[in-house]
């Protein structure tokens, strides 16, 4: 073993001269001032960056997290050193102001976040971006038809998409092109990179090694004028994997597993980094699908070590270059000789986490999640004897596979195996079987090795290359009717209530695709088909095999139809972007008026709100996506599945006379009669979707406050962001004091927001009664937070600046 150790050493060390060397050959003939152009101009950054955090830091110990987000600071001494004892104590604590390298696009939430940059009046954004349409497209009969049709009914969202993509200088997906993550996955993700995406899960791509976080579309704008952007740097969450998955085990289980173990909120506050041994025997699609369900358990986003196996996605995806860039990065000197000195992309020896959850992969089970939340994780083995107890439907009326969460290749060749064995068999799925492809190269590369005419040949039905049932876009087949209990197996990632069908009781358990295709063909929740057989038509009795497929495709990626690929083009300024004055699904946006010179008094509260409130809850998707570039419009659904605290009726409002109305009604005869108005809720307000909706449909209404035990990430920074102040409950039991229609004055928040976020502020309540009592609230308001609420929005200061 020491002869072998000494030789892997020297063969690092002989590899290391041998760069040096090549470095010197190139810089007797220049001269650098920092890293030389030997790197690629945003490793060099990287490079850069990272030698001044080395600097600042000292011989601290970083995590992979920690280098990379950290190597994005606009100004690293004043990120790391204020206020953090030294640099020692900035995880929760130092408020990063960091400069992203791209911005990436969905069409739902491009449109808001087009319309803000365009008030910025900017002839381009500082930075690149794309823009992907997959939201709009509404799943149904079959790929082609469905896409065709999505075409049609959103066609004048479209051409405004393409236009301002090419006023700007945007990359342009066109409809069918692909699912964002999945997309962003082949195209732009790369090792060290920092992307902002507005979507939850665009974490996805923490697979490759990069830190890409979901945020609103105010956030988006921040980084697309230039600005830095700002973030509570996060904890870090160690998840050590071990072992090896086999069989029926999947990546999604690790991420299903973790959920249970952490629930919706344990995430909150941390980046998840997963490290250790068990790390190097996964697919970089497998990482891509652990670090997407990250949203579901809270975290900021989530990482994964650059591996063996992500230089072999690299380089199948057509991005050799991008493979030897790492490779050379890791190997450049940097100051000084120790191990420091190098860009890494793993942890350092010695890095401590927060937190450190070990996974066994070897002694790891398929899990299934749901119904109703995506944390409510049950092992396979014990999934049967529960859906009896809790009396959940065992009938299954329909399996769907696919989504940005398990799209890839490896996913589904292990399911044309699974498919495969049940057809030689005579078997064909007992329930609705849907496929998802993630992107134009996944579908045409599996329609070329034929496992898309084994997933038709058994009765499956593929559908658009687009999120479909996933989002809510799906028009069910079958005869379920709203109302109707049902229970449907997804490889999704989310299962609220609701979200897929409209169908507040249809059940959306969550699993890996190889569960949903074999519990597919059983049509019963209670199959197990680790240990479970099925009887054929000749009466025999057939136990499905574990699945097997491959990681990648055994010849390069069929790039797919040429219409479907990437518009690329720099910015044209002279092109006017497409917006009729007169339609329903689009609208430029007015300015939201500035804070009040003093604090807020004569606050009413609308509703109070109990249990889970998703952005879901608050601006609800499905058919609701096509006002998403219309704010009055969307506005309609404010609220509309939130559950009224004192009645237990759902989207239910009393007025301060005692009329009934819902909640969008009340709040908007609120807004004509110039009365603002207040929420109070319970724990992880706003968990789910980075649908910046959320908050701007209640401010366009009149709220100006959001009062709650805790509230989720991306949607606390989206209120901000829109000039609605946040505030937690400092007592969680003061949310049993508080009731729709009292009044409310604010104390000491005008003071705070005025001295930077900094002061407490406190909410005095007034009963109907006359009785009058003081709430204590705790807030997360930064410097920057403040400017914006005080100038009524992020975007309204954004435009002055961008302006002057």
């Amino acid at each position: 073993m020491r002869s072998i150790d000494l030789a892997r050493r020297s063969g690092v060390a002989l590899k290391r001269a041998l760069v040096a060397q090549q470095i010197q050959r190139v810089t007797r003939t220049r001269h650098y001032s920092s890293a030389p152009s030997l790197l690629p101009p945003t490793n060099e950054k990287l490079y850069n960056k990272y030698s001044e955090v080395r600097r600042v830091l000292g011989a601290q110990r970083l995590t992979l997290a920690e280098k990379i987000l950290y190597s994005h600071l606009d100004n690293v001494e004043e990120s790391l050193l204020a206020n953090t004892n030294g640099g020692r104590d900035v995880r929760g604590k130092a408020n990063l102001k960091l400069n992203p390298d791209r911005v990436n696009m969905q069409d739902a939430s491009a449109q808001m976040a087009l319309l803000q940059f365009m008030a910025c009046k900017l002839p381009q954004t500082a930075i690149p971006a794309s823009i992907h349409c997959d939201h709009l497209i509404v799943g149904e009969h079959g790929a082609a038809e469905d896409l065709s049709a999505g075409i049609k009914v959103n066609q004048e969202v479209f051409d405004f998409l393409e236009s301002a993509a090419k006023k700007y200088g945007l990359d342009f997906w066109p409809p069918g092109a692909g699912i964002i993550h999945q997309t962003v996955l082949e195209n732009y993700a790369v090792p060290g990179l920092m992307m902002l995406g507005t979507d939850s899960h665009s974490p996805n791509a923490g697979g490759l090694s990069t830190i890409t976080i979901g945020v609103g579309g105010a956030d988006a704008v921040e980084a697309l004028v230039g600005a830095p952007w700002e973030l509570k740097a996060p904890k870090i969450l160690g998840v050590r994997l071990t072992g090896k998955l086999s069989g029926w085990v999947s990546p999604k289980d690790v991420i299903l597993h973790l959920a249970g173990l952490l629930t919706v909120r344990g995430g909150t506050g941390f980046i998840v980094e997963y490290f250790g041994p068990g790390v190097e025997t996964l697919s970089c699609t497998g990482m891509a699908t652990a670090c997407n369900m990250g949203a579901e358990i809270g975290a900021t986003t989530s990482i994964f070590p650059y591996t063996e196996a992500s230089r072999r996605y690299l380089q199948s995806t057509g991005r050799d270059q991008a493979s030897r860039d790492a490779a050379l990065l890791q190997n450049f000197p940097g100051a000084g000789s120790s191990e420091d000195a190098y860009f890494k992309f793993k942890a350092d020896e010695g890095a401590e986490y927060d937190q450190v959850i070990e996974i066994n992969l070897s002694e790891l089970e398929p899990h299934i999640n749901g119904p109703f939340t995506p944390d409510l994780s049950t092992p396979l083995s014990k999934f049967k004897e529960t859906v009896q107890e809790q009396k959940w439907p065992e009938k299954l009326s329909a399996g769907l596979i696919g989504s940005c969460t398990n799209s890839s290749y490896e996913d589904m060749t292990r399911c044309e195996s699974i498919v495969k064995a049940a057809e030689e068999a005579g078997l064909k799925p007992a329930a609705d079987f849907y496929i998802t492809p993630g992107s134009e190269q996944i579908r045409a590369t599996l329609d070329r090795d034929g496992a898309l005419e084994t997933f038709t040949g058994a009765g499956g039905i593929v559908l658009s290359n687009a999120c479909g049932p996933c989002i809510g876009q799906w028009k069910r087949q079958d005869g379920v009717e709203k109302g109707t209990p049902n229970a449907i197996l997804t490889s999704y990632n989310r299962n609220f209530r609701g979200r897929n069908d409209g169908n507040p009781d249809t059940m959306n358990f969550l699993a890996s695709p190889e569960i949903v295709t074999a519990m597919s063909f059983a049509g019963t929740t209670t199959f197990n088909p680790m240990t479970d057989s099925l009887t054929t038509p000749d009466g025999k009795e057939f136990r499905f095999p574990a699945p097997s497929g491959l990681e990648g495709p055994k010849t390069p990626f069929d790039a797919g139809v040429d219409s479907l690929k990437s518009l690329r083009q720099g910015p044209n300024p002279k092109l006017d972007v497409a917006i009729s004055p007169t339609s329903d699904r689009l609208a430029l946006l007015e300015p939201f008026e500035q804070f009040p010179l003093s604090d807020l008094s004569g606050l009413r509260v609308l509703v109070k709100i109990t249990g889970k409130c998703t952005t879901d809850t608050i601006s609800a998707a499905g058919p609701w996506l096509k006002y998403k570039g219309h704010l009055p419009n969307i506005s309609a659904n404010t609220l509309n599945t939130a559950v009224n605290a004192a009645t237990g009726e759902v989207n239910v409002a009393y007025d301060l006379d005692g009329s009934k109305y819902t909640i969008p009604g009340l709040a908007l005869k609120w807004k004509e009669e110039h009365r603002p108005w207040l929420v109070v809720a319970e724990h992880n307000y706003g968990e789910g979707s980075a649908r910046e909706h959320a908050a701007l449909q209640p401010r366009y209404l009149g709220a100006r406050i959001i009062v709650c035990k805790s509230f989720a990430r991306i949607h606390e920074t989206n209120l901000k962001k829109q000039g609605v102040v946040p505030l937690t409950l400092a007592d969680e039991a003061d949310y049993d004091k508080i009731d729709a229609g009292d009044e409310v004055a604010t104390v000491g928040l005008y003071d705070m927001l005025k001295n930077g976020g900094k002061g407490e502020v406190s909410l005095r309540v007034t009963k109907e009664t006359g009785e009058e009592f003081l709430v204590k609230t705790k807030h997360a308001v930064s410097e920057d937070h403040a400017e914006f609420i005080l100038a009524g929005s992020a975007l309204n200061l954004l435009s002055k600046r961008s302006q002057v």
